[in-house]
C-alpha cells in the first residue's frame, strides 16, 4: 500500500492551482476503456458489486427501507429502473435513491480508507453505495451489457475515492461525511459515461453535482446516514438530467477558488489526484475493504481480533471482568455511542461490538436489533468494556485503525490482542467465495428465493461476458 508523505492542503486563492482538473476527471471517466481495466480489477470490483446487491436486498426489509417505498410510492410501479428486493420500478433517480439508501442501510457495505500519514483514516467513503445504484439504472434502463456497467462503476468509483483522499481532512474533521458529498460525483461520473456524455456535458453534470453535494456526521447512527448514500446517488443522476437538457454551470467545480475543493474542506493535495485517476486503480491500491459485520468499520479490527481471542483461548461471557480497547483519539470521535440503546446506535459503538461477540460469538444481520441491543445482558457487558485513547495506537498513526485490547478475567489472569486492519481489508480480504457466503446471508435476512440468490452469485461473476442486465434485475426484483 503506498503511504505518501504529510501534504500542504493549498487553499484555492490561486485560480491557476489545479487549472484543469475537472476536465482531467471528465476525460478519464469518457475516455477509459473496459479492455484498459486490469483483470484484477475487474474481479475485485465484482465482489464489491455482489456484496452492494445483497445489502439493497437486506436494506430493502430494513424500516429505512420500508420509509423509502412508502416515499416513492406516487413514482413507483410506472415503469423505469428496479428498486432492488421489491416489486417496484422508478424512474432512475428514484431507483438510485431507494437502493442507494438500501446498500448503506446496515451500514455494512464497503469502504475505502484515506492512506497518506497525515490524513485521518476516517475520511473514509463508502464507494459502491452511491455509484452502483446509478450505474445499475442507468445501464438497465439502457439495455447495456455487464461490461458497460462495470466500467461506468469503476471510473465512478475511482473519481470518487481520488476526490476523497484529496480534499483536506479538515472535510471530514468539520463534520461532512465523505460517502454523501464525494458520492455525487461518481454517480454523476457512471451516469454521465452511459448516457454517452461529451466531455463538457460531464463537466457541467459534475458541477451540478457538486452543488449538490452534502450530508453531514452528526446523523451517523441514525437513517439519515443511509439516506445521505442515496442522496447522493440520486443526486449525481439528476445532475445528468439536467445537464443533458443544456443545463448551464461552471466547467471548474473542483478546482475553483469558490468551488468544491475550497469550500467543503478549505483546500487539497493537488498530487493525490492530477494523474493518479486509474493510476493507480482504486480498488488495487489502496484498496475496498469489504465488511464482515454490519457496524462502522473503524470497529473492525478489533472485533476480528476480538473473535480471534475467544476462538484461541476459549473465553466465556461470564469469566470476563473487564474489557479495555484502545485506539486512537479519531476513532472515539466516530464511534460515538458508548450506551446505545437501539440498533443503529449499536453500529457506531465499539462497546456494544465487543460485548455481543463476548455473549453471543457473532455479529451479523441479526444481532444489530433494538431488542438484541436492549438484552439486560449486553447492557451489563457494555459497561465492562472501557473504550479510550491508546498511546501506542495514538502513535501507530491515523492511515492504521489499530486497536490494542485487554480481556482481563475474573480470576485475575489477562489476554491481550492487537490488530491494525480487519477482515476484509485489502492486508485480509475476502474471496469471491467468502464474499457469496455473506451475499447470501444478507439475501437470506431478506428471506429472498435461493434460486434467485444463487443465479445473482453466478450473473455477477461473469458480468463480464452478460449480454443485458436483464436477467440480473429480474433476479433482483420481486
Amino acid at each position: 500500500m503506498e503511504q505518501r508523505s504529510p501534504t500542504h492542503f493549498t487553499p484555492q486563492s490561486d485560480p491557476s492551482i489545479g487549472a484543469g482538473l475537472t476536465a482531467e476527471v471528465a476525460e478519464f471517466v469518457l475516455d477509459t476503456t473496459y479492455d484498459a481495466i486490469p483483470a484484477a480489477v475487474i474481479d475485485l470490483a465484482k465482489k464489491s458489486i455482489l456484496d452492494g446487491f445483497g445489502l439493497a436486498l437486506s436494506g430493502s426489509v430494513a424500516m429505512s427501507g420500508r420509509y423509502v417505498q412508502q416515499h416513492l410510492a406516487d413514482v413507483a410501479g410506472k415503469g423505469g429502473a428496479t428498486v432492488i428486493g421489491t416489486a417496484m420500478k422508478a424512474p432512475a433517480r428514484f431507483a438510485a435513491f431507494a437502493n442507494g439508501v438500501g446498500i448503506h442501510a446496515d451500514d455494512y457495505d464497503d469502504t475505502q480508507l484515506a492512506v497518506a500519514e497525515d490524513r485521518v483514516y476516517g475520511l473514509l467513503t463508502h464507494p459502491t453505495a452511491p455509484c452502483l445504484p446509478a450505474a445499475f439504472a442507468e445501464a438497465e434502463l439502457r439495455g447495456l451489457t455487464g461490461r458497460d456497467m462495470l466500467a461506468a462503476y469503476l471510473v465512478g468509483v475511482d473519481v470518487e475515492c481520488k476526490i476523497a483522499e484529496a480534499i483536506s481532512p479538515r472535510h471530514y474533521q468539520h463534520g461532512f461525511h465523505a460517502t454523501a458529498t464525494c458520492g455525487t460525483f461518481a454517480a454523476a461520473s457512471a451516469a454521465g459515461r452511459l448516457r454517452g456524455f461529451d466531455r463538457e456535458t460531464l463537466q457541467r453534470a459534475l458541477s451540478i453535482a457538486g452543488s449538490q453535494s452534502a450530508g453531514l456526521r452528526e446523523n451517523f447512527g441514525t437513517m439519515t446516514k443511509p439516506f445521505h448514500a442515496g442522496r447522493s446517488s440520486e443526486a449525481g443522476v439528476v445532475a445528468c438530467d439536467l445537464a443533458g437538457l443544456g443545463w448551464s454551470a461552471t466547467d471548474k467545480i473542483l478546482e475553483a477558488p469558490r468551488g468544491f475543493f475550497q469550500a467543503h474542506g478549505g483546500g487539497y493535495d493537488l498530487n493525490a489526484i492530477r494523474g493518479k485517476l486509474g493510476n493507480p486503480w482504486s480498488f488495487a491500491d489502496p484498496g475496498v475493504s469489504i465488511k464482515p459485520h454490519p457496524s462502522g468499520s473503524l470497529t473492525h479490527p478489533g472485533m476480528t481480533e476480538m473473535l480471534e481471542l475467544i476462538r484461541e483461548h476459549g473465553i466465556k461471557a461470564q469469566e470476563v471482568a473487564s474489557v479495555d480497547v484502545g485506539t486512537n483519539h479519531n476513532m472515539l470521535n466516530a464511534l460515538i455511542h458508548h450506551q446505545p440503546k437501539n440498533e443503529l446506535q449499536a453500529k457506531f459503538s465499539m462497546e456494544f461490538c465487543m460485548a455481543i461477540l463476548l455473549l453471543d460469538g457473532r455479529a451479523n444481520l441479526p444481532e444489530f436489533t433494538d431488542e438484541t441491543v436492549l438484552r439486560e445482558d449486553v447492557q451489563a457487558m457494555i459497561k465492562r468494556v472501557n473504550f479510550h485513547v491508546h498511546p501506542e495506537a495514538e502513535a501507530a498513526g491515523y492511515a492504521k485503525m489499530t486497536t490494542i485490547i485487554k480481556v482481563t478475567l475474573e480470576d485475575g489472569r489477562t489476554i491481550e490482542g492487537r490488530a491494525d486492519f480487519g477482515k476484509g481489508s485489502p492486508a485480509n480480504p475476502m474471496t469471491y467465495g467468502e464474499a457469496a457466503d455473506k451475499f447470501r446471508g444478507c439475501a437470506e435476512f431478506a428471506r429472498w428465493p435461493k434460486d434467485k440468490s444463487e443465479a445473482i452469485v453466478d450473473m455477477v461473476a461473469s458480468l463480464d461476458d452478460m449480454a443485458d442486465l436483464g436477467r440480473l434485475a429480474a433476479a433482483l426484483a420481486a
